[in-house]
């Protein structure tokens, strides 16, 4: 592909089907037909799925900003995540020897920026002193939806990585973005004045969950 293609893509899908993965193959960026069920198919795969769950959170946050205005600037964010998990699958997609140079990416300043937004979401936040359940708000849940497909992404691109070239910023950005979806998810409900309820062990059993 020429540099200008990678400067300025151009997808056009005029057709959804083409009956080419019928017999269970796809294709990689370079060409290379392999099977769907590939462990760097299962890797991009999972990031789309990811990509779709947090398209959801952004859509409730969006929706919250009417009444939650500093929510504004946080879809904003998440709409920039999914933009930078498209580079990721682009990345993944394609094989080590056919990555172009100018090929879209997660870079270390990606990550840099997730880790500058964790700090700056979490000094606003109480310290834990337990771990959290999911489920203050529903934009709270959905990020904890997020955070656990996130952390699957990254365990299949860990196990794909002891077989293959894997882009070690490629790791640290999952393992980065499930720190700040667990951050986010604690700071909309401070920002929605929603109540975090905290893992109390053994709850079921004294009858505490019940009453609380």
């Amino acid at each position: 592909m020429s540099d200008d293609t990678f400067n300025e893509p151009r997808i056009a899908l005029n057709r959804i089907y083409t009956r080419t993965g019928d017999a269970g193959e796809t294709r990689l960026v370079g060409g290379q037909r392999v099977r769907k069920d590939d462990q760097r198919i299962e890797c991009y795969g999972t990031v789309d799925e990811l990509n779709a769950f947090i398209g959801v959170a952004r859509t409730t946050a969006e929706q919250m900003a009417e009444s939650a205005e500093r929510l504004r600037g946080f879809a904003r964010i998440l709409k920039r995540v999914q933009h930078e998990l498209f580079n990721l699958g682009s990345i993944l997609a394609t094989l080590p020897e056919d990555v172009h140079p100018k090929q879209a990416r997660v870079t270390e300043a990606d990550v840099a920026q997730l880790e500058g937004e964790i700090d700056e979401a979490n000094a606003e936040l109480a310290p834990l002193r337990s771990f959290v359940l999911p489920g203050g708000s529903r934009l709270d849940a959905e990020l904890h939806v997020c955070r656990t497909v996130c952390r699957r992404a990254e365990r299949l691109l860990v196990t794909l990585a002891r077989e293959q070239d894997v882009p070690p910023e490629a790791v640290r950005y999952l393992n980065r973005l499930s720190d700040a979806l667990f951050v986010w998810s604690r700071w909309v409900d401070r920002v929605l004045g929603a109540q975090e309820t905290l893992w109390e062990p053994n709850a079921a059993a004294s009858g505490s969950a019940a009453s609380s």
